[in-house]
């Protein structure tokens, strides 16, 4: 391990620095070597402690999933209604994208496309984002019209890869204002469905 630095503390060092590195070189930067030299550890620690680079680079996608998982949760707890949790969508969006954290998720699935060893570890971290994206949008079109011609799991999927998707885009092109109209549009349309919503209580 690195000089004075516990077994956990150096993991914690690696997966930080893969993370980094993903996030500011994307996939096909976040090699060995470079996470080794952001993290101040010997790159043989890597296979020391998660066997392989694309273990770690897991490991990096599980923490910033951890650490939204908090936050999104914490977001639809603070949403009531359809248009509120648009609105605090919207929020955490621009967060998501001046701190880079779906951009890790990002080059994780383009990396999957073509890793055999990644393809399914990715899709199995991505089905709870549908899940909790499905369970959202059950308690938001509670009681609304759309509940029926918008079912939770199909919703789900569409929106976490409208997601994953308007992340893409807004870091390709350098702009997320598109992005952003997209979201005021459906909170425009979330409000109208709000409305419906209490009128027929």
């Amino acid at each position: 391990m690195a000089k004075g630095r516990s077994s956990d503390d150096t993991k914690a060092a690696l997966v930080e620095a893969a993370i980094a590195a993903l996030r500011e070189n994307g996939f096909a930067g976040a090699s060995a070597r470079e996470i080794a030299q952001r993290s101040g550890c010997n790159q043989a620690l890597i296979f020391y402690h998660f066997g392989t680079v694309s273990q770690l680079h897991l490991a990096a996608l599980d923490a910033v999933s951890a650490a939204r998982d908090t936050r999104y949760r914490a977001m639809v707890e603070e949403s009531h209604g359809l248009s509120a949790l648009v609105r605090a969508a919207r929020a955490v969006f621009d967060e998501d994208l001046d701190q880079g954290h779906v951009t890790v998720l990002v080059e994780m699935i383009a990396a999957a496309q073509f890793n055999p060893e990644l393809r399914p570890e990715v899709a199995a971290r991505i089905r709870p984002w549908r899940a909790f994206a499905a369970d959202s949008m059950k308690d938001a079109l509670a009681g609304s019209p759309a509940a029926r011609l918008l079912p939770p799991d199909e919703l789900a999927h569409a929106v976490v890869a409208m997601y994953l998707g308007l992340e893409m885009l807004a870091n390709l092109e350098g702009e997320r204002e598109p992005a952003l109209a997209l979201f005021d549009r459906a909170g425009k349309i979330a409000s109208l469905l709000d409305i419906f919503k209490r009128r027929r209580k």
